[in-house]
């Protein structure tokens, strides 16, 4: 079944656009995947479909629907702009965690449930990990304030990747993480800039976003996907 745009009411009764894509295959599970800070952009959704052709049920929530109906954003100029206002200005974090638990309760009477996200929504699959209910294991991609949250354990197994040529994360705040040594959180390097995985972006890394992408596919496949 072809990928679909649907509306789901989240905790606070707001109706907000959802990316649904239907697994390929034999279902390996649920996902919530979280978008950046510029939306369920071509790229957010090209995401979901890759995962969605790895047998995963797909939903990534448009969660600035509220304050910016359909917002889509390119990486820089007023879209940019725009998408950091959302971000930090506009629309609560904690709202945006409510509604990955709306995802993911919508999808934990099929099996295990979970999280990955990219930038923004890397922070976001941090605190999922540390907070949210229902939730197998997670993935989160350079979330920049992960190290201003490591102090709280992650209750799941958890991976996380940044690059060492990071612009936006300094190095100094990864290895706050790393000092940790959560048992259950697992800090990847990469050779590479803020936003690796992006192939729009400057900073694309293949073979990093290969290897990471193969990462999360193992950590889910050995917590029950």
């Amino acid at each position: 079944m072809p990928a679909t745009t649907i509306k789901m009411t989240m905790s606070d009764g707001a109706e907000i656009s959802v990316y649904h894509a239907e697994p390929e295959g034999e279902r390996r599970g649920g996902l919530v995947l979280v978008q950046e800070i510029f939306g369920v952009t071509d790229h957010i959704r090209s995401l979901c479909d890759g995962y969605a052709a790895d047998g995963y049920e797909v939903l990534a929530p448009a969660v600035f629907d509220r304050e910016h109906p359909g917002f889509e954003a390119e990486y820089s100029g007023e879209g940019f702009a725009r998408g950091v206002e959302l971000a930090s200005k506009l629309h609560p974090f904690e709202l945006t965690l409510a509604d990955v638990q709306t995802c993911i309760d919508s999808l934990a009477d099929k099996g295990p449930v979970f999280v990955v996200g990219y930038c923004y929504g890397g922070s976001v699959a941090w605190k999922a990990a540390t907070s949210l209910r229902g939730v197998a294991a997670v993935s989160g991609y350079y979330g920049a304030m992960i190290p201003d949250a490591a102090d709280e354990e992650p209750k799941v197994p958890t991976i996380l990747h940044f690059g060492k040529e990071d612009d936006h994360i300094p190095l100094a705040g990864v290895e706050k993480v790393i000092a940790k040594d959560w048992p259950n959180a697992t800090v990847y390097l990469y050779e590479a800039g803020h936003g690796f995985n992006s192939d729009r972006r400057d900073d694309y890394d293949a073979e990093s976003a290969k290897l990471a992408k193969q990462r999360t596919l193992d950590l889910f496949a050995a917590n029950g996907g």
